[in-house]
């Protein structure tokens, strides 16, 4: 059984000029995690960096999963009603949400990856496209 979202995100151009400066700004653990997330290395998914959701803009999503990853800074503590109010919103546009801290992922960034592997074991197959169906 495939995700399914209730709404689609449009990626509008003024957008993506954003998310590239937040790409060329990332943070230390942003860049360490990047190092296992990219080039398909979890489980064959693909993750883009940064990506803008709606008005959020994800640190890391999964699209065809609907999987995005958080990585709280140090300015976490302040932003927590802000944080949580954005992932609700996430959420009930069908996205599955997790959060690591900085020090999670400075520090112990094996137990991070072992916890994202778990969640995309753990995530339903989205279905295949119409066009795919008959390579399959």
């Amino acid at each position: 059984m495939g995700l399914k979202r209730k709404t689609v995100v449009v990626f509008k151009p003024r957008n993506t000029d954003r998310a590239k400066s937040l790409r060329n700004a990332a943070t230390p653990a942003e860049r360490k995690l990047w190092k296992y997330l990219s080039k398909r290395q979890l489980g064959g998914r693909k993750f883009s960096r940064q990506m803008p959701v709606g008005p959020y803009y994800a640190d890391f999503l999964c699209r065809e999963l609907g999987l995005i990853i958080e990585i709280d800074g140090y300015s976490h503590e302040t932003q927590q009603d802000y944080d949580a109010k954005r992932t609700r919103a996430l959420v009930k546009h069908g996205y599955k949400v997790i959060r690591f801290t900085n020090d999670d992922v400075l520090n112990n960034v094996e137990g991070v990856v072992g916890r994202i592997e778990r969640v995309l074991a753990d995530m339903p197959t989205p279905n295949p496209s119409r066009r795919r169906e008959g390579d399959l």
